[in-house]
C-alpha cells in the first residue's frame, strides 16, 4: 500500500475531535510561523488569518445548527469566540496587533479537544 493510500485511509478513520485538533494544529502552526517571521510578508499574514477565521467560522455555523449536541453554553461560547477571532483579525491587519491572543485561544481549543485543561 502506496503512503498516500495509507494516509488517506487514517484520515477517513479519524474521529472528529481528531479532525479538529488537526486542523487547529495547522492553522496554529501557520499562525506561530507568520508571528516569528514579523509582519513582512503582508500577503502571508493576511493569508493565514482568513485561514483561521474560515476554521472559526465553520466551527460557529456548525454551532448555530439544529442538530449540533454540545450543551447551548457551550455552543454559545464558541460562537462569540469566532465574533471575537474576526473581529481581532481585522484589528491585526488595521493596527498591527500581536497574533499571540489568537495562537493562544487556539491552543486552548486544542488542549480542550485533547482532553487537557
Amino acid at each position: 500500500m502506496s503512503v498516500t493510500a495509507y494516509q488517506k485511509a487514517q484520515h477517513a478513520n479519524e474521529s472528529l475531535r481528531t479532525t479538529e485538533y488537526r486542523l487547529f494544529a495547522q492553522v496554529t502552526g501557520a499562525l506561530m510561523e507568520v508571528e516569528k517571521a514579523g509582519r513582512y510578508d503582508a500577503v502571508r499574514l493576511i493569508d493565514v488569518l482568513d485561514w483561521n477565521r474560515r476554521v472559526w467560522s465553520a466551527l460557529a455555523s456548525d454551532c448555530a445548527s439544529e442538530g449540533n449536541s454540545l450543551p447551548d453554553s457551550v455552543r454559545a461560547g464558541i460562537i462569540s469566540l469566532a465574533i471575537w477571532v474576526s473581529r481581532y483579525s481585522s484589528s491585526v491587519v488595521q493596527e498591527g496587533e500581536s497574533l499571540e491572543p489568537l495562537i493562544d485561544v487556539n491552543k486552548d481549543i486544542m488542549a480542550g479537544l485533547a482532553g487537557r485543561s
